[in-house]
C-alpha cells in the first residue's frame, strides 16, 4: 500500500465530515444564493486544506466560479468540478446526508460533492506527505454546469487553453468504478411548424396541419439515429394546437442529438438544419446546434488511461477499467483543447435520482488515485519519464 493511500485512509473520517458539510449546504444550480454560500465555504476549505489560494470569480445571474490555485510551475494540470446539483431547496429533508453501511446518501453526495471532496483531499495528502509538483494544479469548481454551463464554458476553455492534461471530477461509471475515456457530443434544436388553420369540421379542407407537418419530421428526425455510429435523434417534447376542433396552424419540439465523434456531428447537423416541410401550405424552422462536442478516445486520452490503470494495479491493488458514456459533462468542453480523463470522482450510483449514493470505502482509494495521477503526469510535464 502506498503512503498515500495509508495517509488518506487515515483521512477517512474527516473527508466524511467535510462531505456532509458540502452536502448539507444545498446548491441548486438556479439558486445564486445558495451557489454563491457554497461556493464561499469551498473557496475557504480549499485554502485551509491545501495550503493555496482560492479565487472567487463573481458571476451573474447564476452562481459565483471558485478558482483555486495549488503550486507555482510554469504549466498547469486542470482538476474540473461543479459544486450545483439538480436538487432544489428543501429537498435534503426528504434525502437526508445519512450512512447504511458503506453507502452515503443524499442530494448531490454523487454528483458530485463527493469528487470535489476527493479532490480536496488528494492535494490535501500531496502537500501533507511533501511531495510537490513541478507544475500548478488550478482546481476550477463551476456553479452550472446541470443546465449547460450557460456562463462558464467560457472560463472552462481559458482554463483549458493553458492547461497540459485535464482531470475532471465527475463520477465513475457502474460499481466498478470505470474512468470515462469517451463521452458522447450533444446538440440541442428547436423545430418550429407554420401551417393554417381552420374550422376542423366546417373547413377541414382549406386548413394545413401544423401537427400533421410535425409528425412528418419527428419520424425523418428519428430516422437519422445510426446505433452503429453511435448517433441517436430524439423529439423529446412536442406541442401544438389550440382545440380539438380547430386545424393546428403551430407546433414545435425540442430534439435531443448525440454524436460520438465530431465527423459524425458534421454529417448530422447539416440535415437537421435542412429540413423541409412535406405537407403543403406549411412551413419548418429549425433552430439551434451543437452544445458539446465529444470527448473522444484519442490516442493521448488512452494514454492518461492506462497511466492510471497501472497506477491503481501497482500502488492501489484495484483493477481499473474504462468505458464510455451517452451522458455530457464539461470534459466535452476541454477535450479539443486539451487531453482530458473523466469518471475521476466518486464511485456510487443514482446521478439525479433519489437512491443517489456514493460509496464510502471507495472515498480514500479514489482520492489516492488521483493523487498518484497528478505526480506521475506532473513526471512527465517536467520531463522525468520518457517524453509524450
Amino acid at each position: 500500500m502506498s503512503d498515500i493511500r495509508r495517509y488518506l485512509d487515515g483521512q477517512l473520517q474527516e473527508m466524511l465530515n467535510t462531505l456532509r458539510e458540502l452536502v448539507e449546504l444545498e446548491s441548486p444550480s438556479r439558486d445564486k444564493r445558495l451557489t454563491d454560500r457554497l461556493g464561499a465555504h469551498l473557496a475557504e476549505l480549499f485554502e485551509k486544506l491545501t495550503g493555496g489560494t482560492a479565487l472567487v470569480i463573481d458571476n451573474e445571474p447564476f452562481g459565483n466560479h471558485i478558482r483555486g490555485e495549488w503550486g507555482e510551475g510554469p504549466e498547469q494540470i486542470l482538476l474540473l468540478a461543479h459544486l450545483d446539483t439538480i436538487w432544489q431547496e428543501g429537498d435534503l429533508a426528504d434525502m437526508p446526508f445519512r450512512i447504511e453501511e458503506d453507502r452515503v446518501y443524499g442530494p448531490g453526495v454523487f454528483d458530485m460533492k463527493g469528487g470535489i471532496v476527493q479532490g480536496l483531499y488528494a492535494l490535501r495528502a500531496l502537500r501533507e506527505l511533501d511531495k510537490p509538483l513541478a507544475a500548478k494544479v488550478v482546481f476550477l469548481c463551476t456553479s452550472d454546469e446541470e443546465i449547460g454551463s450557460l456562463s462558464s464554458r467560457p472560463l472552462i476553455e481559458e482554463e483549458a487553453r493553458k492547461s497540459r492534461y485535464v482531470l475532471v471530477l465527475e463520477p465513475a461509471m457502474g460499481p466498478q468504478g470505470a474512468l470515462k475515456t469517451s463521452r458522447k457530443g450533444m446538440g440541442l434544436f428547436h423545430l418550429e411548424v407554420q401551417g393554417v388553420s381552420s374550422h376542423a369540421g366546417v373547413d377541414h379542407r382549406n386548413g394545413r396541419s401544423a401537427i400533421e407537418e410535425l409528425a412528418h419530421q419527428i419520424i425523418a428526425l428519428h430516422s437519422m439515429t445510426d446505433y452503429e455510429q453511435g448517433t441517436t435523434v430524439n423529439v423529446g417534447i412536442i406541442s401544438g394546437g389550440t382545440a380539438s376542433n380547430v386545424v393546428a396552424d403551430k407546433a414545435e419540439a425540442e430534439i435531443d442529438l448525440r454524436i460520438a465523434s465530431r465527423s459524425e456531428a458534421d454529417q448530422v447537423v447539416p440535415l437537421i438544419k435542412a429540413l423541409v416541410p412535406q405537407t403543403e401550405g406549411t412551413t419548418v424552422k429549425v433552430e439551434g446546434g451543437i452544445n458539446r462536442y465529444p470527448l473522444e478516445r484519442t490516442a493521448r486520452v488512452a494514454e492518461m488511461f492506462e497511466i492510471a490503470r497501472s497506477i491503481a494495479k501497482e500502488e492501489l491493488g484495484l483493477d481499473l477499467s474504462e468505458a464510455g458514456t451517452g451522458g455530457g459533462s464539461d470534459g466535452n468542453f476541454t477535450a479539443p483543447l486539451a487531453p482530458t480523463l473523466d469518471g475521476l470522482g466518486a464511485v456510487g450510483d443514482g446521478a439525479h435520482a433519489k437512491h443517489e449514493h456514493l460509496i464510502l470505502s471507495q472515498m480514500p482509494v479514489r482520492s489516492a488515485l488521483l493523487a498518484h495521477l497528478l505526480a506521475k503526469l506532473d513526471e512527465r510535464i517536467a520531463g522525468r519519464t520518457v517524453p509524450e
